[in-house]
């Protein structure tokens, strides 16, 4: 592997990294509500963002497939240093929620056009022959330079939106920030590394079976389109691997997005949200080597099973929101996102051909997204209703009353997964 190539491995890891580990993530439920939003607009902003990832995701990797992988992720990178601009500062008012929708779109571009194409860059640049043994090995270095990425957004992140914890740190200078000004300080400490993140993606370099080609490049990323859908739907593996992941994905990150309200639920400071998000990053140093291990030896259905597990416990932790002790559900539901993030990257590239990598990882994307989408939607209405069936209860109390419906709707979809596959393998061995 030439020099140049053997650089896009640390830079594939810089660039997750940088794009995926922002300062707001700890409060970002709160952090919206704080600004001025209710519980419905935020839900209607996420489901806003899947949806652009829905429309855009396949073509951009398509597009990445044709015209080159590091276009599209300078084009992402772009996109982010836009989005995050505007967040920082969109004006509080009537035309807040305007701005938000717009960062929304904006940031739904940036992450279908980043999703994918990195990670094919990253795949490609390896010596064709060792791609099973390394790419796990690569897959672990990112899941643990995530975590510690994680960690510090998480930790400062959180720190910075603590109006007391700054009023303490700045009683030296006479200067007293308020809640009004320390609200946006994570979103503007990400708009200084999404500056960085574009400075990476530059410095990619794309591999020889991947080179950029401009003649004919959408009818050939269309062509794609369509082959990277035949290699998805009649492979029964893949759509497997693609619904029990979306599936997982959709629940865990509702959860996610609302965390800092959960955390609020339970009584804990602002900045304990932070030593939380750290812990959830934590745990990607003790997955990646025990996930390696479970590739190794375990099948597919099982190493899903396993993780479904873990997100059951940790979703009906969150229904007892329990005051204080309540934090515990982080650690189930941070190991099986870590892990679920290794075992459908680990699979999906090993069963893809290089031609389309980058349009069937998009493909991953739109399932998660989709899937998210819809269970943005499907809390959006629950939390409206329980708005109208219990008039004059605040945010706090509708959310908690909207908790319990997570691990009641999780464990009743997982049901219905694994009838479905137990019918389809019955039908399978009829044939035969």
């Amino acid at each position: 592997m030439s020099a140049s190539l053997r650089r896009n491995l640390p830079l594939f890891i810089a660039f997750r990294v940088l794009f995926h580990a922002r300062f707001y993530y700890p409060v970002i439920g709160v952090l919206f509500l704080d600004l001025g939003l209710t519980l419905e607009q935020y839900a209607l902003l996420n489901v806003i963002w899947a949806v652009v990832i829905i429309v855009l995701e396949i073509p951009s990797g398509a597009l990445a497939d044709v015209i080159g992988r590091k276009r599209v992720i300078v084009l992402a990178a772009v996109l982010m240093v836009v989005e995050m601009a505007v967040f920082a500062f969109a004006p509080r008012g009537a035309w807040l929620f305007s701005f938000l929708v717009f960062n929304r779109i904006l940031s739904g571009a940036a992450e279908a056009c980043a999703s994918g194409a990195d990670e094919a860059l990253a795949y490609d640049s390896l010596p064709e022959g060792d791609r099973q043994t390394t790419w796990p090995r690569v897959l672990e270095s990112l899941l643990r330079w995530k975590s510690g990425g994680f960690f510090l957004a998480m930790v400062s992140g959180a720190a910075l939106f603590d109006q007391g914890l700054m009023v303490s740190l700045f009683s030296w200078t006479g200067w007293t920030p308020d809640a009004g000004v320390t609200v946006r300080w994570p979103v503007y400490a990400t708009l200084v590394t999404s500056v960085l993140c574009l400075l990476v993606a530059l410095n990619f370099r794309e591999p020889p079976m991947a080179q950029p080609s401009g003649r004919h490049a959408t009818g050939r990323a269309w062509q794609n389109v369509i082959e990277g859908a035949v290699h998805v739907f009649t492979s029964r593996r893949i759509l497997f691997l693609m619904v029990a992941a979306l599936l997982i994905d959709s629940f865990v990150r509702i959860f996610l997005t609302f965390a800092s309200n959960y955390y609020r639920l339970i009584e804990l400071p602002p900045v304990v949200n932070g030593m939380l998000g750290s812990t959830l990053a934590l745990l990607g140093f003790a997955v990646a080597p025990v996930a390696k291990r479970m590739t190794a030896r375990l099948g597919v259905a099982a190493n899903y099973t396993i993780v479904a597990a873990f997100v059951l416990v940790g979703l009906t932790g969150t229904a007892l929101a329990i005051p204080y002790w309540g934090a515990w559900v982080v650690i189930p539901l941070g190991l099986s996102m870590s892990a679920l993030q290794f075992f459908t990257s680990n699979y999906l590239n090993l069963w893809t051909e290089s031609h389309v990598r980058a349009t069937v990882l998009s493909f991953r994307g739109v399932a998660f997204n989709l899937g998210y989408a819809l269970a943005g939607i499907l809390f959006a209405q629950l939390t409206a209703h329980l708005r109208t069936t219990h008039p004059g209860a605040g945010e706090n109390a509708i959310f908690s009353m909207a908790l319990p419906w997570l691990p009641a709707g999780f464990l009743g979809c997982g049901i219905v997964l694994w009838l479905a596959l137990h019918w389809g393998q019955k039908r399978n061995d009829k044939k035969r």
